[in-house]
């Protein structure tokens, strides 16, 4: 079980290790989670393209991860 994510992390290696955070990522606009593309993106470099505030959702996802 993953504990915390960071914004240098790919995102399907986070993917992998909890699927319940896959609606974070579909809530910023990324619906081709099962792109090979997408899933080879850092968290960092996926909100740079979609325009998210990078430490907003890796503390979102965080909390998430931390009600567990």
């Amino acid at each position: 079980m993953m504990k915390e994510i960071t914004k240098d992390m790919v995102i399907g290696d986070i993917l992998d290790a909890d699927g319940g955070t896959a609606v974070f990522f579909f809530e910023m606009g990324m619906h081709c989670l099962g792109c090979p593309a997408s899933r080879g993106e850092t968290v960092e470099e996926a909100c740079m393209v979609h325009g998210v505030d990078v430490e907003a959702l890796i503390a979102r996802i965080n909390e998430y991860l931390a009600s567990k």
